[in-house]
């Protein structure tokens, strides 16, 4: 029987157990020093530092309860709890965003220490941390104090993947928790890898075919005057270093777990609440991996009580409750930074560009990088106006004596109280008090949910530039002012709603924002079928836990209905069996199977399914036979960014699959006649079950789409942790099941990481789980013990209620007192 800490939902959702493999870092033997490196459950420990005792109690999965009399003590217990579950993963983080990674993994890690050095992220976190009020300046540095307790204290036991790298740890600054908040913004700048990504693609296909390539929501035009602006520039020629600043991008993204890649949440208001009161729910996507990025904590202390999920290395509370308020977060897609393409030249030693038909010298940086067994490396960053060039640094060593390159803007950050405003948000009483905190969050784009027990509503959240012209959706031409930014657009503009009549708010990366809209939000958008499921089911009848949690758990994609809706058009069913009867005798079977079996299939994408398979085999086969043709090969680099670009925002093939009949893709570029869009299905059909039959073999009833859709826990260093599990869901639905769309193999790359849900009709509101561990630490029993909960659909409750403790986190405790 689960754990009485536990909220369980039957059935398991089809979801297979998995044999567990060997668990750690390369060489992390579970021995003795490894399992010094954890601070203990129980007993009693001196830190200098402290003021008064302080009790930590554990959950059954090691999330902490800290109880203090003061919240000074609480914040320092927090880093030293921090520090004790995720130092590795702390200084892994600081290190990328610092760009010193190489200090400590060798040469591997200087690509993306080149690019973190030339985006300059302490520039952005000076800027935060200098704006902040005193207030919150004193809670970081105390929440440092705590982080340092621990590495002093265990300065000779850390974890083995630190002991044993002869990388000696620095103490934590205040500083670099605004940092690492800058590393979690930066990870959401989806737009610029797009922007990167047309470029490539630009140099294969053209600037007229290019439009079709990066569509930004369905039933919308082309952006094809956004793609006039690159008309006429011999890109392929006069633009060096590309490909390696994509590299380093994608490495960033790798190594970079913070971030809120895509998510969900919604609020439900009182009158659409079985219980009267309001709930709300949210799950904060990112890549498979251990660790998760997210790390609960609770803390009880006078005049301050919260239960949430942090990034370790912040004293922030994300999305949390705290007994009045709930509050969650989802990615707004926000577009709020341009690639400025700059007109360069070399004289001597010194480098201009463009700017308005004057050459202006660029800004020269200076950077020395320390690379683990090898002498220190000095190399020249150089900025524009509009900011760092990103290939200064990176592919090519005549990168820069191109005529091109590529400046990143960001939005100046200076004023900005971001890091008070989450704080006043986890303090925040009633729904009024949220609004006002969510307003003042500028650093970073979200859609940011919040209720009390009688109100729902919704702020989006970010700095937004307004262009004098473009869209900001491809790279800008940087010696023309026309496309330059003119401050930032009114925050009173930003997208909100309160206790809106339908009784239910909800954002799962959808646009929030109608074309055209007062402000320039976005046009990098994900598929609408997620958000569109959720009003489904949002809307319909009346809600409470249990149906939050099914809908956490759903794995119904809507996009199968609009792709038999498509297939039976009056101006499709015809051709399109006519091109099936054109196919070869045996092709022309297995195209007849598939469709036969789309048309009935429910959409339902359990793991044990085999229409699901079926489903998910033809849209691969379909996106590799309507654009291979003319982007491949697979291992060229604008098939690598037409993959890449397929699972940021909007993906073509899903636009070419419902509509875009005039496409100039439909045709294969490699036989001498002219195809069509019923053509291309009709082959794209007999391809799924072809590849189904080299992949599950030729008994078709025994296929299942967890056989090939498989979940993977690796960590840091990419070793297996846990697999494979069979998984079921995909990129558009609730329970985000995320694979590559035109990748080489299904495999999951990203999954809700963390799920929270309050309801304010219980008595205790708040349950949540994580999605691996609490712990980073290989050696610690709480590495990966989140993950059958996950699987299964089980939460932890949050009670805010001390006679509850005792059952959730038991009567077992460390005591932390002060030391000498």
């Amino acid at each position: 029987m689960a754990s009485p800490a536990f909220t369980s939902l039957l059935p398991r959702f089809g979801v297979a157990a998995a044999m567990v493999s060997l668990l750690g870092l390369a060489g992390c033997q579970i021995n003795n020093h490894a399992t010094e490196s954890l601070v203990p459950a129980s007993g009693v420990q001196p830190l200098k530092g402290l003021a008064q005792n302080v009790s930590v109690r554990r959950n059954i999965q090691g999330m902490p309860l800290i109880e203090s009399s003061s919240f000074h003590d609480a914040l320092f217990t927090l880093g030293y709890v921090h520090a004790g579950d995720r130092i590795s993963q702390m200084v892994r983080l600081r290190l990328l965003a610092q760009g010193r990674l190489a200090e400590l993994n060798g040469v591997d890690a200087l690509q993306s220490d080149r690019l973190m050095r030339t985006v300059n992220l302490k520039k952005n976190a000076d800027e935060l941390y200098k704006s902040a009020s005193p207030r919150l300046k004193k809670f970081f540095e105390v929440y440092a104090r705590g982080v340092n307790a621990y590495l002093f204290r265990y300065r000779d036991k850390l974890p083995a993947d630190l002991a044993q790298a002869s990388y000696k740890v620095e103490y934590w600054k205040p500083e670099d928790s605004a940092l690492i908040f800058s590393l979690l913004n930066f990870g959401m700048s989806v737009n610029l890898q797009e922007e990167l990504n047309a470029l490539a693609l630009t140099q294969k296909v053209g600037t007229d075919k290019l439009p079709w390539l990066m569509p930004t929501y369905p039933n919308e035009a082309l952006p094809s005057s956004e793609a006039d602006k690159l008309k006429g520039l011999a890109l392929g020629s006069q633009l060096q270093g590309l490909s390696g600043v994509s590299q380093a991008l994608e490495q960033v993204k790798q190594l970079s777990l913070p971030g809120v890649t895509a998510s969900s949440d919604w609020a439900i208001g009182p009158q659409r609440s079985r219980s009267g009161k309001s709930l709300l729910a949210n799950d904060i996507h990112q890549p498979i991996g251990v660790p998760s990025a997210w790390n609960y904590v609770q803390i009880r202390a006078p005049k301050y009580q919260a239960a949430g999920a942090t990034i370790a290395g912040l004293p922030t509370l994300f999305a949390g409750f705290n007994g009045k308020v709930a509050w969650g977060m989802s990615m707004a897609m926000g577009d709020n930074q341009d690639v400025f393409l700059e007109k360069l030249k070399r004289q001597g030693s010194n480098l201009y560009y463009m700017a308005n038909g004057k050459w202006l010298p660029a800004t020269v940086r200076n950077e020395t990088f320390f690379v683990k067994g090898q002498r220190p490396i000095r190399e020249v960053i150089y900025e524009t106006r509009h900011g760092p060039l990103l290939n200064s640094t990176l592919g090519s060593p005549n990168a820069l004596n191109s005529s091109l390159g590529l400046a990143l803007q960001t939005p100046d950050l200076q004023g900005d109280k971001t890091l008070d405003a989450f704080f006043d948000l986890s303090r925040a009483q009633n729904s009024e008090k949220a609004s006002d905190a969510s307003r003042e969050i500028r650093a970073v784009a979200l859609n940011l949910l919040y209720a009390d027990a009688n109100h729902i509503g919704w702020q989006v959240t970010g700095l937004y530039p307004n262009r004098r012209e473009g869209l900001g959706l491809f790279p800008s031409p940087g010696w023309d002012g026309r496309y330059d930014w003119e401050g930032y657009a009114d925050p009173m503009l930003h997208p909100y709603d309160q206790d809106p009549t339908q009784g239910w708010l909800g954002t799962a990366n959808q646009r929030t924002a109608a074309y055209g809209y007062g402000m320039q939000l976005s046009n990098s958008w994900l598929s609408p079928e997620r958000s569109e499921r959720l009003a489904q089911l949002a809307g319909s009848g009346k809600q409470d836990a249990r149906s939050m949690i099914a809908m956490q758990y759903d794995q119904t994609t809507l996009f199968a209905a609009k792709l038999k809706t498509m297939f039976s058009a009056p101006g499709m069913a015809q051709p399109l069996k006519q091109a099936i009867a054109a196919l070869p005798a045996p092709e022309q079977a297995k195209a007849r199977e598939a469709l036969g079996r789309l048309m009935a299939f429910d959409g339902k994408l359990g793991a044990n399914s085999a229409d699901a398979a079926v489903y998910e085999l033809f849209l691969q086969e379909s996106t590799r036979q309507i654009f291979l043709d003319e982007l491949g090969p697979e291992n060229s680099a604008s098939w690598q960014a037409f993959v890449a670009n397929s699972n940021l925002s909007y993906p073509a093939v899903a636009d070419h699959l419902l509509g875009r009949e005039d496409s100039p893709f439909w045709d294969d570029s490699r036989t001498t006649q002219k195809e069509d869009k019923p053509a291309i299905l009709a082959r794209s059909l007999a391809g799924a079950i072809s590849i189904g039959d080299s992949l599950m073999g030729n008994d078709h009833k025994a296929w299942q789409w967890g056989k090939l859709h498989q979940y993977v826990w690796r960590n840091a260093n990419g070793q297996t942790v846990r697999a494979p599990v069979m998984a079921g869901g995909d990129h558009t639905t609730l329970n985000t099941a995320a694979y590559h769309l035109a990748g080489a193999n299904f495999e999951v790359t990203q999954i809700p990481a963390m799920r929270m849900i309050i309801d304010f009709g219980q008595v205790e509101p708040m349950m949540a789980q994580n999605s691996t561990g609490q712990s980073s630490n290989p050696a610690s029993p709480h590495y990966t013990d989140g993950i059958d909960p996950w699987l299964k659909g089980q939460y932890i409750s949050f009670p805010m209620q001390p006679q509850n403790f005792d059952k959730t986190y038991g009567k077992t405790r460390l005591t932390l007192v002060p030391g000498k």
